[in-house]
C-alpha cells in the first residue's frame, strides 16, 4: 500500500510555520508513514533552511506528481508570498495574512483535485488576516467555501491523544450559539463526526453527545432545550445508523471513555478539556468537507519566530494522524 501524500501549508511566513514545516517534513517517523510536500514560498523556506543550517535541500516542483521524496530533500509547491526583502520573522502583517491563506487555498485545491490525499496547515495569525481585509471565521468555514461545501456541514474536531471533540458551534458568542443550535444542526454535526471517524479507520464509531444546559437539563429543571432539541437529534442520527448517545451533562460525559468521540454544543465545552489534557498534542480537523484537512492546535508564536527553537511535535503528530496513526 502506497504512503499517502500530505500537503503541508506553511502558515504565516513570519511565524514558526516555515520552521516546523521543514523540520516535520524531515522527520523519519513522518517519512515512514507518508510523503510530505510543502505548499508555500520556496524562497522563504530556503531562507529559513539556511538560517537554521538544516541538512536538506529545498526543491520547488510544479505539481505533487513531480516530487521524488528523496532523502534529504524537501519538495515544495512554490506559491507567491511577501518578497523576501519585505518581511521579517516575528513581524507579521497584511501581506503575511494574504500569503498564509493563499498557501492553505492552494493546498486545499490540490486535495480537492485528487493530487494529494490530505492537507495539514501550519499555524496562521488571525490579526494579519484581518489586516488584509479578508473575512475569516476559522479553517472549517474556509475549507467549506473553498470546496463549495455548505459551511453548515463542516465542523471542527479537536483531536488529542485521549479525546476527539466536535463542536456544534464554534467562534460565536454564547447568545448567538443558542440561536444557532437546532435539531438539524446537531444531526449535521453527528453525521460529520461519524464520517470523519470512519475515515480514520473506525468501523462503527460510538459517539457521546452533550447537552446544552447543565446536567443536560436535569429532566427539565434547567430548561427544555435538551429534550426538545438534542434528544430528537440523537434519535434521528441513530435512525440513520449512527451510534449516537445522549444527551449527557458535558462534564460527566467526558469521564466515559467508551466513546470514540464527543459532540459538544459550545466552544468552551470542548476547548477547555482538550487544552487541559492535550497540551501541545492537539490537532484541529475540519470535518464534513470533501477533503481531509487538519491544522495544529497552537498559534504562530511570533515571539520565538526566527530563533530556531520552535517545537514541531504538534505538526508531526497531526501529520501522523492524517496518515492513519492515531
Amino acid at each position: 500500500m502506497s504512503k499517502p501524500v500530505i500537503a503541508v501549508a506553511i502558515g504565516d511566513p513570519a511565524g514558526i510555520g516555515p520552521e516546523i514545516a521543514l523540520r516535520a517534513a524531515l522527520d523519519k517517523g513522518v517519512r515512514d508513514r507518508c510523503r510530505p510536500i510543502l505548499v508555500g514560498g520556496a524562497g522563504i523556506l530556503e531562507l529559513y533552511r539556511a538560517r537554521y543550517g538544516l541538512p536538506c535541500a529545498v526543491r520547488p516542483v510544479a505539481a505533487p506528481g513531480d516530487a521524488e521524496f528523496a532523502p534529504g530533500t524537501v519538495e515544495v509547491i512554490d506559491i507567491a508570498g511577501p518578497p523576501l526583502g519585505q518581511f521579517s520573522p516575528g513581524e507579521s502583517d497584511a501581506a503575511c495574512g494574504r500569503a498564509m491563506l493563499g498557501y492553505a487555498a492552494a493546498a486545499i485545491d490540490l486535495a480537492r483535485d485528487g493530487a494529494v490525499d490530505a492537507v495539514v496547515a501550519s499555524p496562521h495569525t488571525q490579526r494579519s488576516i484581518a489586516a488584509a481585509g479578508i473575512a475569516f471565521d476559522g479553517y472549517p468555514g474556509f475549507v467549506a467555501r473553498r470546496t463549495g461545501t455548505d459551511p453548515d456541514d463542516v465542523f471542527m474536531m479537536l483531536h488529542t491523544d485521549t479525546l476527539r471533540i466536535v463542536h456544534t458551534t464554534l467562534h460565536v458568542g454564547v447568545r448567538a450559539a443558542l440561536e444557532l443550535i437546532d435539531t438539524e444542526r446537531v444531526v449535521r454535526a453527528l453525521r460529520a463526526t461519524d464520517g470523519a471517524l470512519r475515515a480514520l479507520g473506525l468501523a462503527r464509531p460510538r459517539i457521546g453527545v452533550s447537552g446544552i444546559n447543565p446536567h443536560a437539563g436535569e429532566g427539565g429543571l434547567f430548561g427544555a432545550e435538551d429534550s426538545d432539541i438534542v434528544a430528537p437529534a440523537v434519535a434521528c442520527a441513530a435512525g440513520e445508523g449512527i451510534d449516537a448517545n445522549g444527551p449527557f451533562g458535558a462534564d460527566t460525559m467526558l469521564l466515559d471513555r467508551s466513546f470514540d468521540a464527543y459532540v459538544v454544543m459550545f466552544h468552551d465545552q470542548g476547548h477547555i478539556p482538550a487544552k487541559l489534557t492535550g497540551n501541545d498534542a492537539i490537532s484541529a480537523f475540519a470535518i464534513g468537507a470533501p477533503v481531509r484537512f487538519a491544522s495544529v492546535g497552537h498559534g504562530s508564536a511570533l515571539d520565538i519566530a526566527g530563533q530556531g527553537i520552535a517545537d514541531p511535535s504538534s505538526l508531526i503528530r497531526t501529520m501522523m494522524r492524517m496518515s492513519g496513526v492515531s
